[in-house]
């Protein structure tokens, strides 16, 4: 089977486990080199003997499996450590090719509850995470087409959460900052393209370490069944939208999981009023969008509820 990926490289972020392992696992499978990143330094486990990291053991399961590999143990939200992750990438395999963003940590709490360390550490991590990685791989691609003359090949994938389309109502951070996520995206789509690159956001459902109190109450599968939220079910996703025959897709978000892929539309606008004179007046306001939203179903905001219902058909 010819392999989409081979000859290209790519940087997963947060990879050391979960769905960010299983996508690194992935982009390997379909042949590219891979940069596994998470952050943490080697240690010792359970029984005291040394242990080489999460990040170098998914490097080193790749590598046994015929690929290449290497790991990177820096914080992605230092700004210098997401530079040097880039620049990792470049010196091992002569350029970069695709950026996986999926590190993150989550804080959950009530707003009335969150404390500031909580609120800037899930936006450190996640929005200004994405940020750093995205900014120094899209210098490398400006700079390479500028060399060539002509697109070059980049991919980015990141990481948003349907938290983010639903309002989930004990996660203000973590919503914040995948939605913030989504505008991060759609504004690098539109200023990379000239550069042939895309830059896609997916929103997974998947089982993890770092969700396993979210999905605490959802049934896992009968021995021997996959379960519906499984990581494997979110990588190929990823795999594909990395590879040259996504080339026209571009600043879309993507929910996966379970077998599903939903494609979410743009924001519409629903309706538009007309001051009647220079500018609006608070009487005129109240006569105009009075009615509108009286006639609107009870409780309706602008989150997106309906994506948490959806199942493989």
């Amino acid at each position: 089977m010819p392999l989409p990926l081979r000859g290209l490289s790519a940087i997963v972020t947060g990879a050391g486990r979960g769905l960010g392992r299983a996508e690194a696992l992935e982009l390997a499978r379909l042949g590219a080199a891979v940069v596994v990143n998470d952050y943490g330094r080697p240690g010792r486990d359970g029984s005291g003997a040394a242990s080489a990291g999460p990040a170098e053991e998914v490097a080193a399961e790749i590598r046994a499996a015929g690929g290449a590999a290497l790991a990177h143990t820096g914080d992605v939200s230092d700004f210098e450590q997401a530079r040097d992750l880039v620049e990792s990438a470049v010196a091992a395999y002569g350029r970069l090719d695709i950026l996986v963003n999926n590190a993150g940590i989550l804080r959950d709490r009530m707003v009335f509850s969150m404390t500031e360390e909580e609120w800037d550490s899930v936006l450190r991590v996640h929005l200004k995470g994405h940020f750093n990685t995205t900014r120094f791989a899209a210098a490398h691609w400006r700079e390479r087409s500028k060399r060539a003359g002509r697109p070059v090949f980049g991919r980015i994938v990141n990481t948003s959460s349907e938290a983010f389309l639903a309002g989930s109502a004990g996660q203000p951070n973590y919503a914040a900052a995948k939605g913030g996520i989504v505008g991060l995206t759609t504004s690098t789509a539109l200023a990379l393209a000239r550069y042939g690159v895309t830059a896609n956001a997916i929103c997974p459902r998947a089982r993890t370490r770092m969700t396993e109190d979210v999905f605490a109450g959802v049934e896992r599968p009968a021995e021997g069944g996959l379960d519906p939220l499984a990581p494997e079910h979110v990588a190929p996703l990823v795999g594909y939208l990395a590879s040259p025959a996504a080339a026209h897709v571009n600043g879309q978000l993507l929910v996966v999981h379970g077998g599903m892929v939903a494609v979410v539309e743009r924001p519409r606008v629903a309706a538009v009023f007309d001051s009647k004179q220079d500018t609006f007046t608070y009487d005129e306001l109240d006569a105009a969008l009075g009615p509108y939203y009286a006639d609107r179903p009870a409780g309706e905001t602008f989150a997106a509820a309906e994506v948490l219902g959806l199942r493989r058909g």
